[in-house]
């Protein structure tokens, strides 16, 4: 089957993952990656771009004339545009605003005149803060972790599932990912498109530019090999805050499913992260990045919470895994030692742009 898949955002992490591995998978496939290269290192996947024969396109989602329907033909449009951190949203929303909100809008457009089917990847920063930071945790030597009997539906050992309680503010980045939700809903009803969400945990792997805000287990991983020193931040500065994390290569094996079984999965939304088998505390990541790298940095624990921060989000995928049959297959040791070795490819590469 022939293809033409548009990937907003195409050339960060997530979208340049996700454009190489389905070219890979379908070398027959035209895959578009339209870009602003705003975030540092993007810049670096436009030479892998050229060498797998995928077409980079210089645009921005926020400017309509960049997404002229004359220009990209109708077939998939895999949204990964976004600016994708909490704490931008909360110095400068209207980057965020602008990004997230408009430019799905602006993609919903898009699909509209071209009637192109939209995978949209959304956010587990949907579900709100102050309903997650009162859930029932036990303390445990390395981590904080969830027990099994909690007040709020959706929530249990298996983390956070579709069915967690949506009252409440998340944060602007968060709001803008779920009015993005509502609008493609209201985009399927009105005009007939066809639309997949996927709400992303912590997704991770080579090629991200970890930064503090947003890719904190490539950070760390590259915080110990360059012998830079890091910070627990906030509850009480143990480090027994627990994200799970995602493999981008897991993620790439159900987008390739969702896409080739898109009628069948049109209008679902799914909860897509690592579980509760491949969740880590920020005291875990430092033990393997110590066992992986053999390096010990200083790690200072900071008392004052970031904003938005919560002290655990593990993301329940029970449901897509249920309908699909995926399930992640990278756990959480190997991802970080893939990262490592990537980090060890390329080292004076990744150094300016990681620090």
């Amino acid at each position: 089957m022939s293809e033409t898949v548009l990937i907003p955002g195409g050339a960060g992490f997530v979208g340049s993952s996700l454009a190489l591995g389905l070219k890979r998978m379908h070398p027959e496939w035209k895959i578009i990656c339209l870009d602003n290269l705003r975030r540092r290192g993007s810049e670096l996947n436009l030479s892998r771009f050229k060498q797998a024969d995928v077409q980079f396109v210089h645009g921005d989602v926020r400017s309509p004339s960049d997404l002229d329907p004359s220009t990209f033909p109708g077939s998939t449009i895999i949204d990964c545009s976004a600016e994708p951190s909490v704490l931008a949203g909360f110095s400068s929303p209207q980057y965020v605003l602008q990004t997230n909100l408009l430019g799905t809008i602006n993609l919903l457009e898009l699909a509209r005149q071209t009637q192109s089917r939209l995978l949209f990847l959304s956010t587990s920063r949907v579900y709100p803060i102050h309903a997650l930071k009162s859930l029932t945790l036990k303390e445990l030597p390395t981590r904080f972790e969830l027990v099994d009997a909690q007040s709020l539906p959706g929530a249990s050992t298996l983390g956070i599932s579709e069915e967690f309680n949506l009252q409440g503010a998340r944060s602007l980045y968060g709001t803008t990912k779920l009015a993005s939700e509502l609008l493609i809903e209201e985009y399927r009803d009105a005009y007939g498109i066809q639309a997949i969400i996927n709400r992303c945990g912590v997704l991770t792997g080579p090629w991200q530019m970890g930064k503090v805000d947003q890719g904190v287990f490539v950070l760390w991983v590259a915080a110990h090999y360059f012998q830079k020193s890091l910070s627990y931040i906030g509850f009480n500065g143990t480090g027994k805050q627990v994200r799970d994390l995602l493999h981008v290569s897991d993620l790439l094996t159900l987008v390739n499913y969702q896409l080739t079984h898109f009628a069948d999965l049109d209008g679902e939304i799914f909860n897509v992260g690592g579980g509760r088998h491949n969740s880590l505390s920020l005291l875990e990541t430092t033990q393997l990045c110590q066992e992986i790298t053999g390096k010990t940095i200083p790690v200072a624990p900071l008392l004052e919470e970031r904003l938005g921060d919560v002290p655990v989000f593990v993301t329940d995928s029970s449901k897509v895994i249920a309908k699909t049959g995926w399930k992640p297959e990278i756990d959480s040791k190997e991802t970080l030692q893939d990262i490592y070795r990537w980090i060890v490819d390329n080292e004076l590469l990744l150094k300016s742009v990681l620090f």
